[in-house]
């Protein structure tokens, strides 16, 4: 076995910014679930925020954190990476990813735990969705099994990170057909979608910054799961701000908002009050 290079920065100041960057997407994706946290606790409702998009992204965010913090704490991935993209690349994942995911996974859940709590209306999860969600843990498993022999460790790790990209793909899918059917974005948090957009682009320039100071793009082909994440995050999110500020704007006001109510149950409650009055 050849003597290992240990990868290191080029210059502090890029590495800095690296490092700002990356807390600073942390930051703002982390703060990014509390708005719709809150909204759904002043409401005392989850009804508009669509169930699957919680299945979907507690699958994605589960299987980001396995991928960074494999990758981050062990010696065996990382000398599978540094065989395979070169001795003197740095690991592409962030002390800031790893607390990232943590997270993520910790306020998916807790918002999950909202949806069971708080009134429901007559949403539920999809068939699809099941089915989708089940697939893609099958696949994980069957991977793991395939990994142990040969110890691919980051073939395995890579699978979930696969995982995490496809799931980061179709989970917006749900919530922006919900927001279109209605024709109203209430029940959404907006607070949610600009804070995420902002950690989006900050990830995204962090990769950038790596790949100047290294003069290479490894850090890109290395890690495609971040590249994907962050413009999946980019075009959804601007898709989600046209549809709160252009297409569906101000359906209900502060005051109505804060009722767990959508604009149709609220017609329809008007419509029972007038037959009661002729009645």
């Amino acid at each position: 076995m050849g003597l290992l290079v240990q990868a290191s920065w080029h210059s502090i100041y890029l590495e800095v910014v690296y490092l700002a960057l990356g807390w600073f997407a942390f930051a703002v994706w982390s703060t990014s679930f509390y708005p719709q946290v809150i909204l759904n606790y002043r409401r005392k409702s989850v009804v508009g925020l669509n169930f699957d998009f919680l299945v979907f992204n507690l699958t994605k965010h589960s299987s980001y954190l396995i991928y960074n913090a494999a990758l981050y704490f062990s010696p065996a991935v990382q000398r599978q990476y540094r065989e395979k993209y070169g001795q003197t690349e740095l690991i592409p994942v962030a002390p800031s990813d790893v607390a990232f995911s943590i997270h993520a996974v910790l306020l998916t859940a807790f918002t999950i735990y909202q949806v069971f709590i708080y009134e429901r209306g007559t949403q539920r999860v999809s068939k699809t969705c099941v089915g989708i969600t089940i697939a893609a843990w099958g696949a994980a498993v069957i991977s793991l099994i395939i990994a142990i022999p040969t110890a691919a460790w980051l073939w395995l790790v890579s699978v979930f990170n696969i995982i995490q990209v496809v799931m980061t793909a179709i989970k917006y899918f749900p919530q922006a057909w919900m927001n279109f059917k209605r024709k109203s974005t209430v029940g959404w948090s907006i607070g949610n979608i600009l804070l995420d957009l902002s950690g989006g682009v900050a990830n995204l320039l962090q990769m950038v910054v790596q790949s100047i100071d290294q003069k290479s793009t490894a850090n890109f082909s290395g890690n495609l799961g971040k590249l994907g994440l962050s413009l999946e995050v980019i075009v959804f999110d601007v898709f989600f701000i046209i549809q709160h500020y252009g297409l569906y704007p101000d359906r209900l006001s502060a005051v109505e908002e804060s009722q767990p109510f959508l604009q149709g149950d609220m017609e329809d409650q008007q419509k029972v009050i007038s037959a009661d009055h002729k009645d």
